[in-house]
């Protein structure tokens, strides 16, 4: 009996001492599920923290993350510049996504010193204008280090005259090109790719991206597709240039003898286009292989373009050569570029240098003579650093008769089959 009673007590004690150690566990694995909501909790503050958003004395808006512990103080500015009749609404979906991805790191910048009619201004104009705009953003916000535009069509070419404008040269370089160490501007040379230092508005510059931008123009042969190539239509356009004011005649090289686009190929006196583009550590086009059609779009992004879409009700003013810094017999075929799963409108990817010609081209000849047309002459300038190119394709999707507008996801309602292109430029930002 005595036996029976202490072989209890013992069974007992064990079940006593499991229980304890069975409850021990338990704590620790609500402490440790406890820990991980917490940690879940935090990051998603860090990275859904609340947005904020401002519009500065020139209705620009300012957009960036506001933490609920501590104020934010981002490094990275980027400045997004709108296009032909925009405004820094047609940003707005591509700055969310920014601030999703980098919380901590960037403040966007939605440019509206230039929309609506005040785009008809000219490039030079409205690059003045903007790099003003910049200078007082960067006066706002004295934790940036870094900078960065992104441009959308006509916004490529202001932002490229504005950071000219902005382009401060490194001291101990001058002094060397002083001495003759220096690089030249002739069409046979290539650049000092990584070589070039310098700053835009005292940061250090980073990207420099276009979405369907006319780098060089729209008065060449099938730069207007609309056209078909016929050299008369595009001559009657280039004579019809004054219905879109100064930057009509920028846009179709009419604005004199020297162009202002052919000017912004080679580095000026007060302005250092190419030196000034080179100091960015990545250069990215994005453009559409087909069914860019400008003001057809426009009609979405402003009222008072119903006038002008009636008298044009088609005008597609974008080439795929023109927004992807190539010669038409560079371009990929269409039919060979294959679809990604996560990025299904971005068809085609290329980094490098485009090869300089040694020879020029027989369709630039002129009169029997080896005279280079303005539009070689661009490319040959532009394509002397290094681009990354990607080519977006909207065949199939319902909205790609607003390719121009899609590309950038313009009104997320009427354009978001280009979402995809706005995440692939983002997850390859350099930030």
């Amino acid at each position: 009996m005595a036996e029976i009673e202490r072989l209890s007590r013992k069974v007992q004690e064990v079940n006593d001492e499991n229980k304890e150690n069975n409850t021990n566990r338990i704590k620790k694995l609500h402490q440790k599920t406890a820990k991980k909501k917490n940690k879940r909790r935090s990051q998603s503050f860090a990275r859904f923290g609340c947005l904020r958003v401002k519009t500065d004395e020139d209705r620009g808006v300012d957009m960036e993350v506001q933490f609920p512990t501590e104020r934010n103080h981002p490094s990275h500015l980027v400045v997004m510049v709108n296009g032909l009749i925009g405004s820094a609404q047609n940003w707005r979906f591509a700055a969310k996504q920014f601030l999703n991805k980098y919380p901590e790191d960037v403040i966007v910048h939605c440019s509206k010193r230039n929309s609506s009619m005040l785009t008809f201004d000219g490039v030079d104009v409205m690059g003045d204008r903007l790099a003003e705009e910049v200078k007082s953003v960067i006066s706002r916000h004295p934790s940036v280090q870094k900078i960065s535009f992104v441009g959308h069509s006509l916004g490529g070419l202001v932002a490229r005259y504005a950071i000219a404008r902005l382009f401060e040269q490194d001291l101990t370089q001058e002094n060397s090109q002083t001495h003759g160490d220096s690089r030249t501007d002739q069409l046979g040379d290539s650049w000092p790719e990584g070589k070039l230092k310098g700053k835009i508005a005292g940061l250090d510059p980073m990207n420099f991206i276009t979405f369907a931008s006319p780098h060089l123009g729209s008065r060449w042969h099938r730069q207007v597709p609309l056209f078909h190539g016929s050299h008369v239509l595009e001559k009657v356009a280039a004579r019809t240039s004054w219905f879109l004011g100064r930057t009509g005649k920028h846009l179709f090289l009419t604005d004199g003898k020297s162009p202002l686009l052919l000017r912004m190929v080679s580095d000026c006196k007060d302005l250092k286009f190419m030196s000034a583009l080179l100091s960015f550590r990545r250069r990215a086009v994005y453009a559409n292989a087909s069914f860019d059609h400008i003001l057809l779009s426009s009609i979405y992004t402003c009222t008072f373009t119903v006038d002008i879409v009636n008298l044009t009700p088609f005008l597609d003013i974008v080439g795929w050569s023109t927004s992807s810094l190539r010669r038409r017999d560079e371009l990929p075929k269409i039919k060979h570029l294959p679809r990604g799963d996560k990025y299904p409108h971005v068809v085609n990817v290329e980094t490098g240098q485009s090869p300089i010609l040694d020879k020029v081209p027989y369709e630039a000849k002129i009169n029997g003579t080896e005279k280079m047309n303005m539009e070689e002459e661009m490319i040959r300038g532009l394509t002397k650093m290094r681009w990354e190119r990607a080519d977006v394709y909207f065949k199939g999707s319902r909205q790609r008769l607003l390719a121009h507008l899609a590309i950038q996801v313009s009104n997320y309602w009427i354009n978001s089959d280009g979402a995809d292109v706005v995440q692939h430029m983002i997850d390859n930002f350099v930030l």
